[in-house]
């Protein structure tokens, strides 16, 4: 079992920087960058604020480079940000396996307990959740990126291939509309699907999923990932 990295009670960053490192964290490790103006976008606030939050989190080492305008994670921030990360997963799972509550509600419900769960009851979740290596929506722990590497975008699948549905991005699961129309057509990890229409002059495409066809606009396909046949 991999034992996550315990942040000290004293040490941990409020809610409001928890959530900023996660968002912070996922545009790293997917982007190799964090922009200030996505960051906004993202966490549903002015750039102003954005800017002053930055700030405080350079002058307290959670990231360096703010004033660079080339902000990165410093080792203590990307500890705070797998820490929250880990606590945030194994709630979903805890809500899947439990409490058998939908995967597209998990993911809000989770967001308002994360930041209360203690290094001891993360380590004890992990034990009787068998040490979970992804979210119930397919994202990675941290530092199981590589299970997700082979699986690509639902945008980049050629029509007529047949696929199974892994993975619902982070990025998607911070829209709930999103997740519930998701969840409705069942489109989640483990689902077989066909791509069955690709419409580039309106950014959209369809899949027959559980035996009814399902329009995607390609502003959401592009964060479900899928995994193709091996030939």
């Amino acid at each position: 079992m991999s034992h996550p990295i315990e942040i000290d009670e004293i040490a941990r960053p409020t809610h409001t920087i928890e959530d900023y490192l996660m968002t912070m964290h996922v545009m790293e490790r997917d982007f190799g960058e964090i922009v200030a103006a996505r960051l906004a976008e993202m966490m549903e606030v002015a750039p102003a604020t954005v800017t002053m939050t930055l700030r405080r989190m350079e002058r307290d080492e959670w990231i360096s480079g703010q004033s660079r305008r080339e902000i990165h994670l410093t080792k203590t921030g990307r500890e705070a940000a797998h820490s929250v990360i880990r606590r945030h997963m194994l709630i979903e799972w805890l809500l899947v396996k439990v409490f058998k509550m939908p995967i597209s509600e998990t993911h809000d419900e989770a967001h308002h307990i994360e930041h209360a769960i203690s290094p001891k009851l993360e380590e004890r979740m992990h034990e009787i959740l068998d040490d979970p290596k992804l979210c119930p929506h397919g994202n990675p722990f941290p530092g199981h990126e590589t299970l997700t590497k082979d699986w690509v975008p639902l945008t980049e699948v050629p029509i007529g291939v047949e696929i199974t549905i892994r993975r619902i991005h982070e990025f998607a699961e911070d829209n709930q509309d999103l997740l519930d129309f998701l969840g409705k057509n069942k489109v989640e990890p483990g689902k077989k699907a066909q791509v069955k229409e690709n419409l580039p002059f309106n950014e959209t495409l369809a899949i027959n999923i559980n035996g009814k066809s399902v329009t995607l606009g390609f502003a959401a396909a592009k964060y479900i990932f899928v995994d193709l046949p091996t030939s």
